[in-house]
């Protein structure tokens, strides 16, 4: 019988890693307990990345990959049914990647890296909301005046980017844990795309409801 081969230790860091961020938050852990979580010394985790920073810009870099062969999907919505997919497999991978959002602002005023990768990240998030719409009206699921479509994509945009954080705002002590990401991330596909109400047809708009209470169903 084949064994699996042992996952590399840099690959180990950083799933230990993200999964110690998204539960406690980046500012409150430590390489110290990083390294204890693995049971491997300090000096092993600073072999493999010297610095607090170079964790985090890797696994940046890991969502930044996901999130670019995520967003070329939005040329493929055009409907009601498409978009919901789409949306709730784009908040699959914030929640994936959530101490990104729950500490975005702390992470930005810190490390120049994000700062600047991070506009990139909005400025293509913004092209895919155009497409999503493009789409939709070329589907026959919506109608938009051209000046509406900018400001309704930016909309969507800050409502991704913030939405983890009006979660828990709500419940501090319970919105970011596993056992929530279901309803969250219906929460969040939803609000995006209410965005989009008055300018649903008619039957988009009622599918719209009805998928989102299958949802909560």
């Amino acid at each position: 019988m084949a064994t699996k081969k042992p996952r590399r230790t840099a690959e180990r860091i950083l799933e230990v890693t993200l999964d110690l961020f998204n539960r406690f938050g980046e500012p409150n852990v430590s390489t110290t307990l990083i390294s204890a979580e693995l049971n491997i010394s300090p000096g092993n985790l600073y072999y493999h990345y010297p610095a607090k920073d170079e964790l985090i810009n890797a696994l940046f870099a890991a969502y930044e990959r996901e999130l670019t062969e995520l967003l070329g999907a939005s040329e493929n919505v055009r409907n009601v049914e498409d978009a919901w997919l789409f949306f709730h497999m784009l908040f699959e991978l914030i929640w994936k990647h959530r101490f990104l959002y729950r500490d975005l602002n702390d992470l930005l005023s810190k490390n120049r890296k994000l700062e600047t990768h991070f506009q990139s990240v909005l400025a293509h998030k913004g092209q895919a909301m155009r497409a999503v719409l493009a789409g939709l009206q070329h589907g026959g699921a919506l109608r938009m005046e051209p000046r509406d479509a900018g400001p309704t994509a930016e909309a969507m945009v800050v409502l991704q980017s913030y939405w983890l954080s009006y979660e828990y705002v709500r419940d501090p002590r319970h919105a970011l844990e596993p056992d929530r990401a279901g309803s969250a991330l219906m929460r969040g596909a939803f609000h995006v795309l209410s965005t989009l109400l008055p300018y649903l047809e008619p039957d988009s708009r009622e599918h719209l409801f009805k998928l989102a209470g299958r949802y909560n169903g």
